[in-house]
């Protein structure tokens, strides 16, 4: 997988990283409520981010998606209000997959040159670059305009006569145009706001295929309306329509996938991702993170993924599944290096940090999927996701603290860090379209903790208030140990259900556990309760006593975190450590 040392991502939306303007009103222009850029991303900016104990940075919302904004004089043609979402339209609604978001420019007339110079100041912060690709749809007024000589936009050629063909890029509802949804719950485009645009009207004749599946004229108000489905050679009656892999294929290598389709045909859409995919890759972006994988066919990311890997062996590239029975499909078939650890571990660590459940489920949940935990990226935020401060998920930052040391330190796989959550950003903000407790995708907003952070742009903290500084100090500490930590990319046993056994006041509030390699042995201790602190001896088993070879006699340990020092006694191959844990609590002990 490339190096031999855990991976940080640092999820930043583009668009909000740099906004230091405070206005916040619901739905405000770019003048109303500001936008970040791709030059906020400073050499000292990304020094930081850096500092933080990051590896690569997945700048979201760069593709050139559909926008409210004019841009006409550069060439853009506008967009129309009711097919988009937001006041900044969503970064999932792609009109242009060879050129970036203008809004993120000082320069539109430049703008694909002041992202390749992002690029740049990226690498020379030893950070590597992912952006975004969206293969189940594009934005419903999908142009491509800057699609390089010799190639055609999505649907250009298309026979829209029919319902489905095989090389046609999205499917058709033929002879019925297309109607903007029915507005419910008092929803208006663009609040309401009296705008040209505005007339419940989008021409599109013969209506195409709603991004979610819809197969309506007149998609659902729930609907993804903005989009319109990809067609990659699935027949409307769910058959395929091109060669399926062999079943022995998971177990191959991107080289023998990518001989496998060279000698055959593949539908036009999966051609024309690929050249989109290695375009960026030429460019200088080192991976790619993946929406919705699940809805495209895997042997369509057998084709992408092998023939990105053959260009560079090295990229990263995540995806965003939701099914649990189809990990192992999509890992191995699908040539994917991570998939979201959400349904099974984010899921579980939030109903914990809310106060419930009992921490015995975490290591029966990490059991359950050893075989791939390594590609199962860990996060507690992400821009679809509710910020862990929010009222709506755990009202406090700090409840996230232990949940983060164990997403950080459990398995060797990469850990996510969404911008602002390292300050406890808690989204409260009602930006428009969409409600608080996650941070507006769709709209032009300030993002108030990380301002404090951002401070006018020095990226100092200079504005943070004592708890999220404090806060911010702790997700450094945590990330910069496990960026170097050997131990964290070898071995692991649980020690929770020993203690439960074995040691008195011991419970199912903390967690524990030891990794090791052979020069760093770790052993790790949380406690998720946000009241009680406890006490207790904490024991190792004896068949670690002895793969540890410790001697006996007294051990002084030392906690990765913050320093604290103790004693790990050893006699007859029995160890234990007296450990008192305040609330929400963790050490990560260095055993010499």
């Amino acid at each position: 997988m490339g190096g031999n040392k855990k991976k940080v991502v640092y999820q930043v939306f583009a668009r909000l990283f740099g906004n230091t303007n405070t206005n916040n009103k619901p739905w405000g222009t770019i003048e109303e409520n500001g936008v970040g850029k791709f030059s906020d991303f400073s050499k000292k900016a990304l020094q930081e981010i850096k500092n933080l104990g990051v590896t690569h940075i997945w700048y979201t919302g760069v593709p050139h998606h559909a926008v409210i904004n004019d841009y006409t004089a550069y060439g853009i043609s506008n967009d129309d209000p009711d097919v988009v979402k937001g006041r900044a339209g969503s970064p999932y609604a792609v009109k242009d997959y060879y050129n970036v978001n203008p809004d993120l420019a000082d320069r539109p007339e430049n703008r694909l040159q002041e992202f390749v110079d992002l690029i740049d100041r990226t690498h020379k912060s030893q950070l590597k670059v992912i952006i975004d690709i969206v293969p189940n749809h594009v934005a419903r007024n999908y142009e491509g305009k800057s699609t390089p000589e010799g190639q055609e936009p999505f649907g250009a050629s298309d026979d829209t006569s029919v319902e489905y063909r095989r090389d046609n890029n999205f499917y058709y509802i033929p002879g019925t145009p297309f109607q903007v949804p029915e507005w419910r719950d008092g929803y208006l485009p663009l609040g309401g706001e009296k705008h040209k645009g505005v007339d419940h009207k989008f021409y599109e004749n013969p209506a195409k295929w709603t991004g979610n599946g819809s197969r309506l004229a007149q998609p659902d108000f729930n609907d993804w309306y903005e989009t319109v489905k990809i067609n990659y050679g699935v027949r409307p009656d769910g058959s395929y329509d091109f060669e399926v892999l062999p079943d022995d294929f998971g177990a191959k290598d991107h080289k023998a996938h990518y001989e496998f389709w060279q000698k055959r045909s593949v539908p036009d859409s999966w051609v024309k991702f690929k050249d989109i995919a290695l375009y960026w890759i030429d460019m200088g972006v080192d991976g790619f993170r993946y929406d919705m994988a699940e809805m495209v066919p895997v042997e369509f990311w057998s084709y992408m993924n092998s023939n990105i890997k053959m260009q560079n062996p090295e990229a990263f590239l995540m995806a965003e599944v939701y099914n649990p029975n189809e990990y192992r499909n999509y890992i191995f078939k699908g040539k994917m290096d991570y998939l979201y650890d959400k349904v099974e571990m984010y899921d579980s660590l939030k109903h914990i940090m809310q106060g419930n459940g009992w921490t015995d489920h975490i290591p029966v949940v990490k059991n359950g999927t050893k075989d791939i935990e390594h590609h199962l990226l860990h996060f507690l935020e992400n821009h679809d996701e509710q910020r862990i401060a929010s009222p709506e998920f755990a009202g406090d930052a700090r409840r996230g603290k232990p949940a983060m040391v164990v997403s950080a330190t459990m398995t060797t796989a990469p850990i996510m860090v969404y911008f602002g959550q390292e300050v406890g950003e808690p989204a409260v903000e009602k930006a428009g379209f969409g409600g608080p407790s996650r941070t507006s995708i769709f709209d032009y907003i300030g993002v108030p903790h990380h301002q404090r952070w951002l401070n006018d742009k020095k990226f100092d903290g200079g504005q943070l208030s004592g708890n999220e500084a404090e806060l911010r100090d702790f997700y450094q500490r945590l990330l910069t140990f496990t960026v170097k930590s050997d131990a964290l990319m070898g071995a692991y046993q649980d020690i929770h259900f020993y203690n439960k056994d074995h040691t008195e006041y011991y419970n199912h509030h903390v967690l524990s556990y030891v990794r090791w390699s052979e020069n760093e042995k770790l052993i790790i201790i949380s406690n998720f309760d946000a009241n009680d602190w406890f006490g207790f001896e904490l024991k190792l088993p004896e068949n670690i006593v002895r793969e540890w070879q410790l001697s006996d006699g007294e051990h002084t340990i030392v906690d990765a975190l913050y320093g604290v020092e103790k004693i790990l006694r050893i006699e007859n191959a029995s160890a234990q450590v007296r450990i008192d844990i305040d609330p929400l609590e963790s050490f990560i002990f260095i055993v010499k």
